[in-house]
């Protein structure tokens, strides 16, 4: 979806102030809303009516995000090949267990909260088993990746 129209979108509809968005992956930064799961909510159905794309809506502060980067146990691998799948909620128990029964060999996953940080094999995402079908299945709850970089510029943005 074009980001400029979702900040038009957005600023008509009065969900969030101080919009802005960060590639065109559908990043937006805005100010902390008062009621989260009601601005998530809100802006999961305008993205439905404007741009006709149902998508969960999830919602990560500053501050949760530092947390994240700081509590990934990945250090010292190739950053490329990193990436944070932020959950809705927690996972189903015992969905780690099951996702670590298809890593291809150089990959790894950890929790940390409501975030799943996957470390990709050589290949990278274009050869992994963890399709989002398979994360969403297992998982049992909504999410959205984004790679290191992405996730270090969003903590950047969000200060």
């Amino acid at each position: 979806m074009p980001m400029a129209r979702l900040r038009e979108a957005l600023a008509s509809a009065a969900i969030v102030d101080d919009v802005s968005t960060y590639i065109a992956s559908g990043n937006i930064i805005c100010g902390h809303p008062d009621d989260p799961a009601d601005a998530c909510a809100r802006v999961r159905a305008l993205i439905a009516e404007e741009f006709g794309v149902d998508t969960p809506v999830i919602l990560r502060t500053h501050d949760a995000l530092v947390a994240s980067l700081e509590a990934q146990p990945f250090t010292g691998r190739v950053e490329k090949l990193l990436h944070a799948m932020f959950l809705q909620a927690s996972p189903a128990p015992g969905a780690i267990d099951l996702l670590r029964g298809r890593l291809v060999p150089g990959e790894d996953i950890a929790l940390v909260g409501d975030d799943l940080w996957i470390d990709y094999a050589d290949g990278g995402v274009h050869s992994t088993r963890l399709t989002k079908a398979v994360l969403d299945r297992a998982l049992g709850v909504a999410g959205t990746a984004r790679n290191l970089r992405t996730t270090r510029r969003l903590a950047e943005l969000t200060a």
